[in-house]
């Protein structure tokens, strides 16, 4: 058996291994910085916010009112006040009210202090219901419940219909986006970049706040019990919607 050729050949294939292996390591020192490079480029993006906001007319009016009794008894004011709340939401269903429900029944004793002693002189009923109606309709059916028996307006407050505020949402999502993407190319533009595609999309939501509810005071409520022939004016106002968008662009 010829050693020198089997111990040559084994110099050889392990010459050949050192040979493969420097050269793979070289291969990927020289490939990482641009491997590095084109990732950082891949991953380099940019957020911004989008706001966009849609003004609706508000035709629907929110009311409270109530019946608010007082007497000598429990029974006595919780009767009467029973009688009263019955008479007015009957008008009320007949109206065609949307929404009507129940929000609040009290019946509280009512105390006098006579040389610094508490005593209960009498009671007080209260039962409250909050309804929807077209605000065109709003100002004549406050006078009526009036007459029926209500004897307190919690207040009023004015909101569009569901179906339009669904359709202000979508326009005001509309909206934030595109303002989203005039703020991306605006930014990239003046630093010499481009956008390439949206990578990340986050719909942070739509919402309607109603507007400020306006309350009708003890003289406007004694006005609309005196003056049964004058009808009472209800004027709504509008509504906004608004949504915000956050994009991530790459460029």
């Amino acid at each position: 058996m010829n050693t020198n050729a089997v111990f040559g050949s084994q110099f050889n294939a392990g010459n050949r291994w050192k040979f493969l292996s420097l050269a793979l390591l070289v291969y990927i020192s020289s490939t990482q910085p641009a491997l590095a490079q084109q990732k950082e480029r891949m991953l380099r993006t940019l957020s911004v916010n989008g706001r966009g906001m849609e003004t609706i007319p508000t035709t629907l009016s929110q009311v409270s009112l109530g019946v608010e009794v007082q007497g000598k008894t429990a029974q006595q004011v919780q009767q009467e006040a029973a009688r009263r709340s019955s008479a007015v939401v009957a008008l009320l269903k007949s109206r065609n009210v949307q929404k009507l429900q129940t929000t609040g029944i009290t019946l509280n004793p009512v105390y006098n202090y006579d040389n610094k002693v508490q005593r209960i002189t009498g009671y007080a009923a209260s039962n409250v219901v909050s309804f929807r109606i077209p605000t065109e309709r709003a100002g004549t059916l406050l006078d009526e419940a009036v007459i029926a028996g209500a004897t307190q307006i919690s207040g009023i407050s004015f909101v569009a219909t569901d179906e339009a505020i669904t359709l202000a949402q979508q326009q005001a999502l509309k909206k934030a986006t595109q303002d989203a993407q005039q703020q991306a190319q605006a930014v990239l533009s003046t630093l010499g970049f481009q956008p390439k595609e949206v990578v990340s999309i986050q719909v942070n939501g739509a919402s309607a706040p109603p507007p400020p509810r306006p309350l009708l005071d003890a003289a406007e409520l004694g006005r609309l019990t005196t003056k049964q022939n004058a009808a009472t004016t209800i004027v709504g106002g509008e509504q906004q919607v608004e949504a915000t968008v956050t994009l991530q662009i790459s460029y």
